[in-house]
């Protein structure tokens, strides 16, 4: 998948627990748990924000985009990035 969640390097940054995130944004720590694998489909903006206040960041910096060869091919790009 080309989004990756950066939500473990943003608790290191902060010298914070998975545990104490989930208490303070009000989600089970096993949720906090799937949002860092990436295991999840989707996020709700009320639980992005309130992730963004506890860590004080910014969306970009706990999703990334990074492009794979297919997304590049399904819009028409080539691989190569030369075109």
């Amino acid at each position: 998948m080309p989004i990756l969640v950066n939500l473990d390097v943003m608790l290191a940054r902060r010298k914070m627990r998975s545990k104490e995130l989930a208490e303070r944004i009000g989600i089970t720590e096993q949720n906090v748990s799937l949002l860092k694998s990436g295991k999840v489909k989707g996020v709700r903006f009320d639980t992005l924000s309130r992730i963004c206040t506890v860590l004080d960041c910014q969306p970009g910096d706990i999703l990334e985009f990074r492009p794979g060869p297919e997304d590049a091919a399904e819009d028409g790009r080539d691989t190569a990035g030369d075109g």
